[in-house]
């Protein structure tokens, strides 16, 4: 009587999941152990999925827990690597569990970029093994009743949890065998087997009576349940139902029966048998439908015996009422079973491969507390520079401190001797010239790479539009157009940088140009330097001036400003500290993390002083820079001043101006041709990206290109189109009699193969042509009848319908349009195995017998030669 539905497994289409989540980790992670370990995990899972996948499973539990492991680690990795159709993307093909396809059309399959899927199938996959090794258990043994039940009720939870996660998992239409409608049946069913082990096992126990019938009714109402919601829908296999229809019937029998022993107890006779009565009516119908699917006999024994002691013994003994079904009182229900909910990890074996990878939240956090941190730094950074540029403009237009070293009025002042030698050392003009020269190639680079990037988008994102615009609806698949809004405005970000960088260089190279003649005149000899200075008179004696020495300490200490900015600098750019562990702390606290917040915390707790002493800095040059301007008035009062002293000035100040604009120009350039270079290898990312999104969406759009070939060759042909006048009309002209018939189809006509035909039932052979046939002479064949049905005379029997053949059936012959079917015919007295043809029988078969779709037969030819003229069909 046990007859247990197990669910099919899905098959999976093989997935490298190795390539695509190292290029990730490569991306996203520096070089090192740490990156090295995390792509040999990668290998690990992508092995993992080939043995969970990749082969068929034994019913057994080794090759359950592989599946659940699988499963675990897809749970444990969705949190650290992003798939989806424009990160990770991977895509997942798999087959429906139920559909068995066509001959032309292959099965139903779904192919998504997207682990929602992957975990939804391989869960499914989960239950459904569970169910198969529950139904490979023996049940004679408590061993095996347990492991049933615990496996079913698994396989129920998994079903459930599709059921309430795979429209958010998928966000689009499953298949079916994964829709909420048929995984919720699925999880019915397995709870309604669970609760029948536990029936099996409380009778294998021998418990009370009153507790069997409540099992027992609990499980019929389970699979009752079941049937309700899978009445009306083709989803599930045709056998399920007769199935789940008989265990109701069984189910309610077996409480039925068992609530007969406890009213007998309770003597309770009428009662007794009325539920015997129905319990043999459940099982008798059970054994006339459904005895295909389950066999009932011992049930229906053990039922039969009890229902005859019981009304012997109320007959002779007892005479108790037998009460009306209706007035039975109901069996309570009691139900042992619950779905196992899905609580990760369901592998007791389970260890994490990329345990030291860090959450993608984490991931993100960091980075965002990067930025904040860059921002920072940054902006601090700048603020110290633009002031020493302030204070470096502000000391050559006061011609400092050259001034005050000029007082012999013929030699070049000892600091710009220095800053001449700078210059030179760092190469001077060439340095520039060169620097200069190599921009537009490394931004042309960047152009090219940047443009190419976004043809590739552009070139896919065209062939999905025109393959939309030809397929409509059917194209069911995200449009390029929005998935590559995220990257064509990144890709526009790019263009901005860019647009920006070039006008950048542009502001450099026109203020080299105008600066180009002095700094070339830094790069001259010492002599040729003084002499390309204007002489003076000697000044005025003030080496010893307190004025002198004032400008000269103001001096000393702004130097000293200048050079704790740049150990401030260094201090600032060589600070670090790992967030990574706050992080996750806070996610494990809190389940999510408010990154702002801590990163401002942080933040503030690590720049706190350093960005009190860039504060203190700006304001301690602003003091000495109003000083040395007051002293510098001072100085200029005392000092003479005529012609030739104003011009020499000039050119001194000029030469301090080009040093300054030599030091910033070279920084500025060595700073974009860093930039550059950093955005080849971002760029080169970028290219990397829209390669694998674009390669992905090619994949997918001709695993698309071939379920739609599939589902167009499944789909009805057009109609049949009706023959030509000449090809039905017969021989003598006359138009054929009309027949309800439709005219066949061309043989070219056909679209899809049409199924068997049913094999047609004997014909009808009236006595008029019997007779007829019978007297006619040997070798001569019978004229064909006027009417291929006979008239029955009143009073007179009608011939038996249905009269098998005299002769052995031959194998039927296969129906297309155009092709005539076969039609097995009583042999005459006088038969000539050559006299007739396939297409020229003696006589046309009656309308009844004609297959649908099929024209008349042709009348016989030259009835009177043995071997007739057989009519020319032309293949098409």
């Amino acid at each position: 009587m046990t007859n247990f539905i197990s669910v099919q497994l899905k098959k999976a289409s093989e997935v490298d999941l190795a390539k695509p989540l190292c290029k990730f980790i490569q991306q996203s992670y520096p070089g090192g152990d740490a990156q090295a370990e995390h792509c040999r995990a990668a290998e690990e899972l992508s092995k993992l999925r080939k043995s969970a996948l990749g082969r068929p499973l034994d019913k057994h539990e080794s090759a359950l827990e592989t599946l659940l492991r699988y499963y675990d680690q897809l749970c444990a990795i969705e949190p650290k690597f992003p798939f989806s159709e424009n990160q990770v993307c991977v895509t997942f093909t798999w087959k429906d569990a139920f559909d068995k396809g066509s001959l032309f059309g292959g099965s139903a399959k779904l192919a998504l970029a997207s682990l929602g899927y992957e975990k939804t199938c391989v869960l499914f996959n989960c239950g459904a093994l569970a169910s198969q090794i529950a139904a490979e258990q023996n049940l004679d043994n408590d061993e095996g009743l347990k492991a049933a039940a615990k496996h079913y009720q698994f396989a129920s939870g998994a079903f459930q949890h599709i059921k309430d996660t795979v429209l958010s998992a998928l966000n689009r239409e499953p298949t079916v065998d994964i829709s909420p409608d048929t995984v919720g049946t699925l999880s019915l069913i397995m709870l309604a087997q669970a609760q029948e082990v536990f029936f099996l096992k409380a009778t294998r126990d021998k418990m009370k009576d009153g507790i069997i019938a409540k099992l027992a009714n609990q499980a019929a109402d389970y699979y009752g349940d079941a049937y309700k919601q899978c009445q009306y829908k083709d989803t599930l296999p045709k056998e399920v139902f007769p199935v789940l229809a008989a265990k109701h019937c069984i189910m309610q029998a077996n409480a039925e029966y068992h609530q007969s022993i406890l009213a007998k107890q309770q003597k309770k006779f009428g009662e007794e048998i009325g539920r015997l009565q129905h319990a043999a009516d459940l099982v008798k119908t059970v054994a006339s439908r459904y005895d295909e699917y389950i066999n009932v006999k011992d049930l229906v024994d053990k039922i039969n015996r009890a229902l005859t002691a019981a009304k012997k013994d109320n007959d002779f003994i007892y005479h108790d009422r037998v009460p009306d079904l209706k007035d039975l009182e109901s069996i309570g229900k009691a139900s042992l079973v619950k779905s196992t909910p899905v609580a990760v990890p369901l592998s007791q074996k389970f260890t994490d491969l990329f345990e030291k990878m860090v959450p993608l939240q984490v991931q993100q956090s960091v980075s965002v507390y990067n930025q904040r941190r860059a921002d920072l730094v940054n902006r601090s950074i700048a603020q110290m520079r633009e002031a020493t540029n302030l204070a470096n403009g502000v000391l050559a237009s006061l011609n400092l401190p050259a001034a005050i070293e000029d007082v012999s009025g013929d030699t070049v002042p000892q600091s710009i001797l220095n800053k001449s030698k700078s210059v030179i050392e760092q190469g001077g003009i060439q340095t520039v010239d060169q620097l200069i020269k190599d921009l537009p190639e490394l931004l042309q680079r960047n152009k090219e790479i940047l443009d190419e990037s976004l043809r590739l988008l552009d070139e896919e994102e065209t062939t999905d539009n025109d393959l939309r615009t030809k397929f409509k609806e059917r194209w069911q698949r995200t449009p390029s157009n929005e998935l590559y809004k995220p990257l064509r405005a990144e890709g526009a970000n790019f263009h901005n940088i860019l647009n920006k960088a070039v006008q950048a260089d542009g502001q450099v190279k026109e203020r080299y140009q105008s600066h180009r003649d002095t700094i070339a005149l830094l790069c001259k000899p010492e002599s040729e330097l003084n002499a390309a200075i204007p002489s003076a008179d000697p000044a005025k004696t003030l080496q010893g001036s307190e004025v002198v020495n004032v400008l000269r300490t103001l001096l000393a200490n702004l130097d000293e400003v200048k050079k704790e900015r740049e150990q401030l600098e260094n201090d600032l750019k060589s600070v670090n500290f790992d967030m990574t562990s706050k992080f996750l702390t806070a996610l494990a606290q809190d389940g999510a993390i408010n990154e702002e917040a801590i990163s401002v915390t942080e933040l503030d707790r690590i720049y706190g002083s350093y960005t009190q002493k860039v504060q203190e800095s700006l304001k301690k040059q602003e003091e000495l820079i109003k000083n040395i301007q007051n002293a510098h008035q001072d100085f200029s009062k005392m000092k003479q001043s005529n012609n030739e002293s104003n011009l020499r000035e000039e050119v001194l100040k000029n030469l301090a101006v080009a040093n300054d604009n030599f030091v910033e120009l070279v920084a500025n350039l060595k700073e974009g041709t860093k930039f550059y270079n950093e955005l080849t290898e971002i760029l080169l990312k970028f290219q990397n990206k829209c390669s694998d999104i674009v390669f992905a969406r090619k994949t997918e759009r001709d695993e698309l290109l071939k379920d739609l070939q599939q589902s167009i060759a499944r789909e009805p042909s057009a109609p049949s189109i009706p023959l030509p006048t000449y090809q039905t009309t017969p021989a003598g002209g006359s138009k054929p009699a009309a027949s309800s018939a439709p005219t066949p189809a061309p043989r070219t006509m056909v679209g899809t193969k049409p199924q068997p035909p049913a094999r047609p039932p004997p014909p009808v052979i009236s006595a008029a042509s019997s007779s007829s046939s019978a007297s006619a002479p040997s070798g001569t064949a019978a004229p064909p009848p006027a009417a291929p049905t006979p008239t029955p005379t009143p009073g007179a029997s009608a011939p038996a319908a249905n009269t098998a053949p005299s002769q052995a059936q031959g194998p039927p012959y296969p129906t297309y349009p155009g092709y005539p079917g076969y039609c097995q015919m009583p042999m005459p007295v006088a038969y000539n195995p050559y006299m007739y043809g396939q297409y020229n029988l003696p006589y046309a078969p009656s309308p009844v017998f004609q297959n649908p779709g099929q024209a008349p037969y042709p009348a016989s030819q030259q009835p009177g030669y043995p071997f007739p003229q057989q009519p020319f069909y032309p293949q098409q």
